[in-house]
C-alpha cells in the first residue's frame, strides 16, 4: 500500500517533552491517558513499570479490562488528584492520577505510577507545577487535532452522500491532502449505539476511542467519523480483509465500547462488502446499513452482521419492522405450517431445499428411508398445491422460509429488540437520507434450491460487481 503522509498533530512534540521531563525530575514513569483511559502518550521506562504499561505501550493503547477497572474508581469526576487502586490480576500497579482541565473541559488523565500508594511532597509539588504546562499544552493539541478531525470527517460523509459530484470532489481532496490512500479494496463498517443512560458526549467519547486504533493497521489505512449515537468506519487496503479479520476487529470494537459504556448502549455493528476503492466506497456503506439492521433484528448474529454472510436475508432485512410479519408468508406456506405434522413437513422441506432437491442427500441428511422422503415430499405438494420441480414454485416456498426464519428471529429478540428499534428510529444518520425512508436492494432474492441461510450460519455471498443496495442522501444509520 501507497504510504500516505502521516501528520503529527501540532504540539505534540512538546507535549511529549514535558512528560519526559517531569519523568525525569520523578525518576517514575509517567502516562497521559484520554478520557477513556485507551489513548495513552507515556514517557520512557523506569524500574516501576508493571504489565500493564508494557501492554499499553505495545498496544498503543490499555486493555479494555485495566481502562475499566480506572473509570469504575470514578476519575472522570475527581476534583483534585489521588490513588487508583492497584490489581494483581491485571498486572496493574496504583497509580497516581492528575485530573487535567483546561476552560472547563476534562481533557485527560495524568498518570504517575506509584507502587505504594505514597508520593514525597516534593513529587506531588513537582507534578503540580508541570500540571498547568501539560494541560495546556495537551489543550491546544486538542484544539487543532479536533479541526483536522472535523474536515476528514466531512470530506469522509461527503464521499458516502448521494451527489456523484459531491462524491468524485470529495474523493479528490481526501487524495491531494493525503488523508487516505485510493487503494483497490474498500470496506465500510458501522457502529450503532442505542439510546444510553450515559450523555451523548460520552457515547461519542466512547465511539472515537473504540474506532481510533483503526485509523492504521499493519494491513489497512483507515477513517472515520462519529455523530451522536454511531460513526461510520471506512478502511482502505491493497488486499481484502479477510471475513474473519473484520469479524475479530468488530469484537474488539464492542469490547472497547462495553468498557467505556453501561449496559444500556447496546453497540451492534455492520460491515459492508467489499468494494473497489473510494470510488465505489458508498456501495460498501449501503451494505452495511443493512448489515447493521441485521446485527440489530438478530440475536443470533451476537451484534455483528456482515453484509457478505446474509445471502436472501439481505433483501427482506431492507423491509421497515412494520412491514415483516405473518401476512408476507406465502399461503402455500402457511397451509403446510397449519397442517398436522407441519413442524416435521416444514424440516424435510428446508433440507430438501438446502440439498438442492437432491433426494438422496436429503434421506441421508434427514437419516430417513427414501420411501419415507418421497412420501413426506408428495404429502408437501398435496398441502401446498406447488410442485416441487417447478423453479418458480421452489423459489416461493424458498423465500418464505426465509421471511419464517427472519419473524422468529425478530421474536426471540423481544423487548430488546423492540427497544433497539425505538431508539434507532427518529433522526437522520451520518451520511443523509430523510427520516423515515428505507434503502432499496438490487440483489434479487435469489432463493436458490437447495440454499437453506439459518440465520446462525448465513453462507457469505459476494455481491456482483455494479450491484448495490441503493439510497438516498445523508443521515439514516438510525433508520437502519
Amino acid at each position: 500500500m501507497t504510504e500516505q503522509r502521516r501528520r503529527a498533530p501540532v504540539g505534540s512534540a512538546a507535549l511529549r517533552e514535558l512528560i519526559e521531563e517531569l519523568a525525569e525530575s520523578l525518576r517514575r514513569s509517567v502516562a497521559l491517558a484520554d478520557l477513556s483511559v485507551g489513548g495513552i502518550r507515556a514517557s520512557r521506562h523506569f524500574d516501576d513499570a508493571d504489565p500493564a504499561r508494557v501492554h499499553s505501550l505495545l498496544q498503543g493503547r490499555a486493555s479494555s479490562e485495566v481502562a475499566r477497572h480506572v473509570l469504575d474508581q470514578g476519575v472522570t469526576r475527581w476534583s483534585r488528584p489521588g490513588f487508583v487502586e492497584g490489581r494483581d490480576d491485571l498486572g496493574l500497579l496504583p497509580r497516581y492520577c492528575v485530573p487535567l482541565r483546561e476552560r472547563g473541559h476534562l481533557l485527560g488523565l495524568l498518570v504517575v505510577i506509584a507502587p505504594d500508594r505514597s508520593l514525597a511532597p516534593g513529587e506531588t509539588e513537582a507534578i503540580a507545577r508541570a500540571t498547568p504546562a501539560i494541560a495546556g499544552q495537551l489543550y491546544a493539541d486538542h484544539v487543532l487535532a479536533d479541526a483536522e478531525k472535523t474536515r476528514e470527517q466531512k470530506l469522509l460523509l461527503s464521499l458516502l452522500g448521494s451527489s456523484p459530484a459531491v462524491r468524485a470532489e470529495s474523493r479528490q481532496r481526501l487524495l491531494d491532502d493525503a488523508l487516505l490512500p485510493d487503494a483497490p479494496h474498500a470496506v465500510v463498517s458501522i457502529v450503532q449505539v442505542a439510546r444510553s443512560q450515559v450523555s451523548p458526549g460520552q457515547v461519542t467519547t466512547a465511539l472515537s476511542g473504540a474506532l481510533e486504533g483503526f485509523r492504521r493497521t499493519r494491513s489497512a489505512h483507515g477513517a472515520f467519523a462519529v455523530t451522536s449515537n454511531r460513526a461510520v468506519l471506512l478502511q482502505l487496503a491493497d488486499r481484502p480483509l479477510t471475513p474473519e479479520a473484520l469479524r475479530e476487529q468488530s469484537r474488539h470494537i464492542m469490547e472497547a465500547l462495553g468498557a467505556r459504556l453501561d449496559a444500556s448502549a447496546v453497540p451492534v455493528i455492520g460491515i459492508g462488502g467489499h468494494q473497489t476503492g473510494l470510488a465505489d466506497a458508498r456501495t460498501s456503506y449501503e451494505q452495511a446499513l443493512v448489515a447493521v439492521r441485521a446485527a440489530r433484528r438478530m440475536p443470533a448474529l451476537k451484534g455483528i452482521g456482515s453484509w457478505e454472510e446474509l445471502g436472501e436475508l439481505a433483501v427482506l432485512l431492507q423491509l421497515p419492522d412494520r412491514a415483516l410479519n405473518e401476512s408476507l408468508l406465502p399461503k402455500p406456506l402457511r397451509a403446510l405450517l397449519e397442517s398436522s405434522g407441519g413442524h416435521r413437513l416444514e424440516t424435510t422441506l428446508r433440507c430438501f431445499l438446502d440439498q438442492a432437491g437432491s433426494t438422496s442427500r436429503t434421506a441421508e441428511a434427514l437419516r430417513i428411508h427414501r420411501t419415507s422422503l418421497h412420501y413426506r415430499l408428495r404429502q408437501i405438494q398435496e398441502i401446498t398445491g406447488l410442485d416441487l420441480d417447478n423453479g418458480a414454485d421452489r423459489i416461493t416456498l424458498h423465500l418464505g422460509l426465509r421471511i419464517r426464519e427472519l419473524l422468529v428471529s425478530l421474536g426471540a429478540s423481544g423487548d430488546d429488540g423492540r427497544h433497539q428499534a425505538q431508539a434507532a428510529t427518529p433522526g437522520g444518520d451520518l451520511v443523509g437520507r430523510a427520516p423515515g425512508a428505507e434503502p432499496q436492494g438490487r440483489r434479487g432474492a435469489s432463493a436458490r434450491p437447495g440454499r437453506q441461510v439459518p440465520p446462525q450460519r448465513t453462507r457469505a455471498r459476494r455481491d456482483q460487481a455494479g450491484q448495490s443496495v441503493t439510497a438516498g442522501d445523508h443521515s439514516r444509520i438510525e433508520a437502519a
